[in-house]
This record gives structure tokens, sequence and C-alpha cells, in this order.
């Protein structure tokens, strides 16, 4: 059959380099270049799903499928796994599921149809999926027909802006991974969060702006462009507070934010931050909450460097321990009201990481399941902004 699948690559059409080196295929549309991929490398059939914004539905990129479910199907058990899942087609034949994939984070999944699923079509399928992550990142930031797809509801204009700003909700590599979930989807006000990576450091932010209007959206967005204006001039992470202390007081005189600026050196362990008005990080480490480990007096919001006086911003430091998880959240995520009306509160928030730790669940999973588990609990309403930032450090990966 692996030879079949061969044979059938060079009877259909040209070979996939032959299609990539074409210049005049750069502008297709993804469903186009999707059918000419996969018939360049023999696969009958390949169809993309996409997750939706509050990833809980995979939804295809055309009409030629139904949407399906992230928590009740074998493609969102996929793509909550990112492992392969293969089954018995509905039409003859069998499906493969692939992981779609741009680094350490989820953009949905990709089907494969064929009579046989075999070595070499699951390899040819690996590949597909791996080249349209590729194709998928490149084109969505200004492709409206994959936001579209990708919304149930309409978005309003805070979270419209603000979300403009905001990076993939995960990014990783070899020794670190960084992820993060934000809520209401469709009408966030001023919550917002930031992760990056240099040659040796993971920064991480996550700010909470005064109010939950258009102005507080933009006092979120202005933070966010200095911090990353000073840290892409290499500043340290006293000078990136500073930098938006600075913004803020100019262009914003009377707005604030609070937050939470950290640097994780991925190779040391050295984790340094600066808490500008905001809840404490947690830490996980052997799977249980070690109280109070960056418990820190905090500084004043960012924006109201008159209650500094003349003391400088404070930057903590301490050492990781291979494996351990830190939190960055909004008030909004522990004042949740959970079913039994009780707050989720700082241990119940640590708890729900913890479990999830123990059954091997990978880091962006923890988080999307946290996050409904909120919203379901509250009638999909939240009654501020929710945010959590989490990072790992893995450096023996």
């Amino acid at each position: 059959m692996g030879g079949d699948f061969q044979v059938t690559a060079e009877q259909n059409g040209a070979p996939l380099e032959e299609f990539l080196a074409d210049p005049a295929n750069c502008i297709l549309d993804l469903a186009t270049a999707v059918a000419h991929c996969a018939k360049s490398l023999g696969l009958p059939h390949a169809v993309v799903y996409l997750a939706d914004l509050q990833q809980r539905h995979l939804v295809p990129l055309t009409d030629v499928a139904a949407s399906m479910a992230i928590d009740d199907s074998l493609a969102g058990w996929c793509y909550r796994t990112q492992s392969l899942r293969v089954e018995e087609s509905d039409r003859d034949g069998m499906t493969a599921w692939f992981p779609l994939l741009d680094g350490a984070e989820r953009l949905g999944v990709l089907a494969v149809h064929a009579q046989a699923i075999t070595a070499t079509s699951l390899r040819q399928g690996r590949a597909l999926a791996a080249l349209l992550a590729m194709m998928i990142t490149s084109k969505r930031a200004y492709k409206d027909s994959f936001v579209r797809r990708t919304r149930t509801e309409a978005m309003r204009l805070p979270a419209e802006m603000l979300r403009a700003f905001l990076p993939p909700r995960t990014i990783g590599n070899g020794q670190v991974v960084s992820t993060a979930v934000l809520e209401p989807a469709y009408d966030i006000g001023g919550d917002a969060f930031d992760h990056s990576l240099t040659a040796d450091a993971l920064h991480a932010v996550v700010l909470d702006a005064m109010g939950h209007n258009l102005l507080s959206g933009l006092t979120s967005a202005v933070a966010l462009a200095a911090c990353r204006n000073a840290r892409r001039t290499d500043a340290d992470l006293r000078s990136l507070v500073d930098s938006v202390d600075e913004a803020l007081s100019r262009w914003l005189p009377e707005q604030f934010c609070t937050g939470i600026l950290a640097r994780l050196d991925f190779n040391s362990g050295v984790l340094q931050w600066s808490n500008c008005g905001h809840p404490t990080p947690l830490l996980i480490r052997d799977q249980r909450l070690i109280g109070d480990a960056l418990t820190r007096e905090a500084d004043p919001p960012m924006g109201l460097r008159s209650l500094l006086s003349t003391r400088d911003r404070r930057v903590h430091e301490t050492r990781l321990q291979p494996g351990d998880r830190v939190l960055l959240y909004t008030d909004g995520v522990t004042e949740a009201r959970m079913a039994d009306g009780r707050m989720l509160g700082l241990e119940r928030f640590a708890d729900h990481v913890i479990r999830a730790s123990t059954t091997g669940e990978i880091a962006p999973e923890t988080l999307r399941r946290l996050i409904h588990s909120l919203l379901d609990s509250q009638d999909s309403r939240l009654r501020d902004d929710a945010t959590i930032l989490m990072f790992e450090w893995q450096p023996d990966r």
C-alpha cells in the first residue's frame, strides 16, 4: 500500500516541491492549497479544522464538513493531546487525525481520509500538517476569513482592539513552555498578557488596567507596546517597568494598570519579576503549591510613579527547580464564582493545575479546561476579566 501511495502521487500531479517552488501558487487561497498539496503527496482527501477562539469547537476551513466539539470527538482528542488518532471513516476507508501545531501553539487538526492508512500515508500526513500549520500562521494575520470561521459571536470594540496586540496563546522551546488564556473572549476590557522568547530567556507579562472599556484596553495596549519596545532594545526588567510608567504618564496620565513582569533565564532557572500592585504569582513544585514562595511587597501600579517617591521599582529574584510551574493571573480568576457559589480562590485554582499535572496533561490543555470550568459554572459570564498565564521550566526535556 505504501507503494500505491507513491504511484498515485506521481500519477495525480507534480511533486510537492514543484508546487511549492511555483511563485504563482503563493497567492492561492488556503483551501485550494490544501487540495493541491494533498494531491501532490498522494493523499486522496484532506480537511483542515481550526479551533474557535474559545477552544470549544473544531471548525472546518470550508463548508465540506460539520464542526466538532473539542471535548467530545476523536478530532478533539487529537487537539487536546497533540497526538495522532486513526479511526474508521463514516465514508469508506479510514481517517487519520493530525494536530496542527505552530511550534507549541495549537491551531487545530488535519483530517486525512484514505482507503487504508499506512506508514507512508502517516508520514505524508505529518508532512502535510507541518506545512499547513506554517501556511495558516503566515496568512491568518490578514485573512479575515480565518477570523470569521473561528468566532461564534460578535466581538465588542475594546476586545477587538486588545486582541490585535496579543501574541499566540502558547510559545515554547526545548526548555520552557508558556501558555495563556483570557476570558471573556468577546468582551475583554483591560486584561492582557504577553510572552516572548529570546536566545536565553522567556519574558512574560500579565496586565490588568483600570476599568472595563475602550480606554482600559488602550491602557493595556500602550503598556504592552512599551514593554516590547524596551525588551527589543535588550532593556533589563526594571527598565521595562520604567518604560511602561513613562508611556502611561505621558500619553494616558489619568490611567494606570497593575501587572507582573517576569523574566526566566531558561539555562539557569533564575526567575526575576516585578510586582506592580498585582496578585502574587504562584509557584507549583512537585505537585504542591509552595505557599508564599513568590510573595513580596508589591510596588504601586504602573502609571502611578508619583506614589513611588524617589524609590526605584523593585526586581525580585529566585531560582526555579526543573518541572516548576509559575502562574500569573488577574483577580478575575480567583474571584470567579463556582457552581456552588463559592469563589474559586487560590487553593482551588492551584489544585486544578496540580491535579492536571499528575495525569500528564499538557499545559495549554490544563488552562483551557480550567477557564471553561469557570465559564460554565457562571452561565458563561464572568464578573471581571480573567487571565491566566502559566510557564513551566523543563530544562531536561
